[in-house]
């Protein structure tokens, strides 16, 4: 008997902030979810498979219109030829008191009651399926308890949706604890809800979480996919992940401290992706990049804003790799700055260095001061909520203040002496 086990598909998610940016495939990132559970409804047949077991969201929220579940049926309805059951629980963002709309039955297709905790026996495969589905998105207590007890002589298979004992990324729903989970006596536990995979527990039972089909956004980076499970004799024979995400994300991460001029940055980008990438050409990569050290490199962007990105951007038409789509750049860096030199001058430059130290050493004086400046400013649209002021961390405080200084510095270094090196260019 062989299963895979798949979560968090989120069909038809919506995209934010993607229509802001020029040459974003907003249409191939839109479609990536669809795409990906076809791979996934193709990988079902063609590795024979006789369940599916979906464990929550397979829906990112109510249908706009009828398309969406449609699409959904219409795949599921590729299974029943092959004669693969599918198991479906509902999670927080597709929960019963979610979906308006409803499409016949399938006959093949199994959705869990949300009432309470339900078990399917399929005796010719020798195999006991367990689940409980969301009767609304604010589940907050343990539905463990009230699954029933395994059946002897069959492989039993809990589907849960859950945030077991919470995770910073993540809504708390349905949370449990792994000793619960295992005095369960089941085989296996087939999880959904945390986006990243996580085999919580090898065996007796196997506890995983296969993590969400498609990436979305650059915080959902890396290889995503589902579970394929083996049985034999009644035992856990052999399991495997397998990718069907058809555009991955990536944070790449650039040390800058050694890089001189823009070329160098260029060159190390190029070098970078193509490790990081090792030659994948099956997929899109969108990938977010961060500029970290000091160099002076950040003197270079603070005197040409969007230099850096441009640089990066203008790389690619040189890249001769798998394709790639840059979503964002990010600067953390700093300026080489003699501050100690700086600092005793009597002009404004000097002011401007003993401002900025003052402001960096105490964490409430500088969010005091950045809040009150921003005051007069209109709210953050929609799609820049991690940048409003109440969500910053004292550390990108201090990024962006030390942004602030260079593009300061920048305009009142035309006219230094070449003895007080600013940004590194004397």
């Amino acid at each position: 008997m062989k299963f895979l086990h798949a979560a968090d598909l989120h069909i038809d998610s919506p995209l934010r902030g993607l229509h802001a940016q020029d040459g974003a495939p907003v249409e191939r990132l839109r479609g990536a979810t669809r795409q990906a559970f076809v791979a996934l409804i193709d990988l079902a047949v063609r590795r024979q498979v006789n369940l599916v077991i979906l464990a929550g969201d397979l829906y990112d929220g109510d249908w706009v219109d009828f398309r969406t579940g449609l699409f959904v049926h219409e795949q599921l309805a590729r299974l029943a030829a092959h004669g693969i059951f599918v198991f479906v629980v509902r999670g927080n963002h597709d929960a019963e008191s979610v979906i308006s709309r409803q499409l016949p039955r399938q006959d093949h297709v199994h959705v869990f009651s949300s009432r309470v905790a339900q078990t399917r026996v399929l005796a010719e495969l020798g195999v006991a399926v367990h689940g409980r589905s969301f009767p609304n998105r604010a589940v907050t207590e343990d539905l463990v308890p009230g699954y029933p007890a395994a059946v002897r002589g069959c492989f039993n298979i809990g589907v849960l949706h859950t945030s077991l004992s919470g995770s910073p990324d993540h809504g708390t729903y349905a949370p449990t604890r792994v000793d619960l989970l295992a005095a369960t006596g089941y085989d296996y536990l087939a999880l959904g809800h945390i986006h990243a995979r996580q085999v919580v527990r090898e065996s007796q039972p196997r506890i995983v979480f296969p993590g969400n089909l498609q990436g979305r956004h650059a915080l959902e980076t890396g290889p995503k996919g589902c579970e394929i499970v083996t049985v034999q004799d009644g035992q856990l024979a052999q399991t495997e992940f397998v990718a069907l995400d058809v555009v991955r994300w990536h944070v790449l991460t650039l040390p800058c401290q050694p890089l001189t001029d823009i070329d160098a940055l260029r060159a190390q980008f190029l070098a970078a992706l193509a490790v990081l990438l090792a030659g994948d050409r099956s997929r899109l990569h969108v990938v977010r990049v961060q500029l970290r050290g000091e160099s002076v490199l950040h003197q270079m962007e603070a005197v040409q804003p969007g230099l850096l990105e441009a640089a990066l951007q203008a790389g690619l038409r040189h890249w001769d790799g798998p394709e790639v789509w840059i979503e964002r750049v990010l600067s953390e860096l700093t300026s080489p700055l003699d501050r100690a030199a700086a600092s005793e001058r009597p002009d404004a430059l000097g002011e401007v260095v003993r401002l900025v130290d003052r402001l960096a050493g105490d964490d409430t004086t500088l969010r005091q001061w950045a809040l009150a400046a921003l005051e007069s400013l209109p709210a953050l649209p929609v799609d820049l909520g991690d940048a409003r002021p109440d969500r910053l961390t004292p550390d990108q405080w201090r990024a962006l203040l030390a942004d602030a200084e260079a593009m300061v510095l920048a305009q009142l270094g035309a006219g230094l002496p070449d003895s007080v090196p600013v940004g590194g260019v004397r």
